[in-house]
């Protein structure tokens, strides 16, 4: 072998390692734009998510808020000014059956959500109202399933009782201070609508009174 094959074979192979070194550095820069690519597309996603589930919860929030604005189709309304607000310790005959408002007991009915499977005192349960409860009543011409679904409701919604009222002349009657509404199914709309404005709303007497720590039982 010539000196010239002898000194060109260590030249070859010094080229070869350098060449599988630059090919080696080549596809580290293309593992690190890919691998910075991919994270940028991951947070991006993440941001553009983030920033829908931001605004489909600002626009709920903005529809519960409007709903709470509207006056409820079909709701009957006394005027707050003209219900009394005194304290009695006898028997009320009030002009509405479930009452709205009126005079009433010292003794407020418990109303953090609480759903009473027998009557309650009208006086009582006024006294919730003027707390800004809703009272939900219901006489023996409501489903079965509706009472239940009702009281489901209930149960979850502080500053809300529930009760039969055998008297009422509608099936089913959600009451606020001066405000009243009759449905005949608990799948009306209308329900979820007169909640969500009169729980604690501005006709509420006594805004923050408590719900709490009141009778149990008539």
């Amino acid at each position: 072998m010539s000196k010239t094959s002898k000194k060109a074979a260590p030249a070859s192979r010094k080229d070869r390692i350098e060449e599988m070194r630059r090919a080696e550095r080549a596809r580290e820069r293309r593992n690190r734009i890919l691998t910075v690519t991919l994270s940028g597309v991951i947070v991006a996603a993440l941001v553009g998510w983030g920033a829908y589930a931001i605004d489909d919860a600002n626009e709920r929030e903005e529809q519960k808020a409007a709903a709470a604005e509207k006056p409820v189709p079909g709701e009957k309304t006394w005027d707050a000014k003209k219900l009394g607000r005194n304290h009695v310790a006898t028997a009320v005959t009030y002009p509405m059956q479930p009452p709205v408002g009126g005079d009433h007991h010292q003794a407020w009915m418990t109303c953090d959500g609480t759903v009473y499977t027998e009557a309650i005192a009208n006086e009582n349960a006024v006294h919730s109202l003027e707390h800004g409860a809703v009272w939900v009543t219901y006489n023996d011409r409501a489903a079965a399933a509706d009472v239940k679904t009702l009281a489901d409701r209930v149960d979850r919604t502080p500053y809300t009782l529930m009760s039969p009222v055998e008297s009422q002349a509608g099936t089913i009657t959600l009451s606020a201070w001066g405000r009243q509404l009759t449905v005949e199914k608990a799948s009306d709309a209308r329900v979820e609508q007169f909640l969500l404005r009169y729980v604690q709303g501005a006709q509420t007497p006594e805004p923050g009174a408590a719900c709490t720590g009141g009778l149990t039982s008539s």
